[in-house]
């Protein structure tokens, strides 16, 4: 599926793996996310960390009606206050989509997979 948005020039059409790439890596740029994780990490057989190529089976996009909802499943390091990771994905996700793409972002859900003990060399 794909999101049109019409301009004076003519249709614009955004796929859902664009915005779903563009949300993933707005995520990982934020501290206390190790990486995203499938959302059905048993049935897909990834339990690692998904690479920006896989982002569309972390990264869930939904249009309900007029509204944009995102579904992100992530991998938190350890140490890290879950609910300060999730509430920082989840301002730069909306903030990263409506700035680069120019879409209002309803909600971004954010579901924890996993933690990650990372080496501190």
């Amino acid at each position: 599926m794909s999101l049109e948005i019409e301009t004076k020039l003519g249709t614009v059409a955004i796929t859902d793996e664009v915005i779903a790439t563009i949300a993933g890596g707005a995520a990982e740029e934020n501290f206390g996310i190790v990486g995203m994780a499938s959302r059905h990490q048993i049935r897909d057989g990834l339990t690692e960390i998904l690479g920006r190529e896989n982002y569309t089976k972390g990264v869930i996009v939904r249009k309900e009606g007029s509204g944009l909802h995102i579904d992100m499943y992530i991998i938190v390091r350890f140490g890290t206050k879950i609910s300060e990771v999730a509430h920082n994905v989840q301002e730069r996700v909306k903030y990263t989509l409506e700035k680069t793409l120019g879409l209002t972002v309803d909600s971004v859900n954010i579901f924890v997979q996993g933690v990650k003990v990372l080496d501190e060399d």
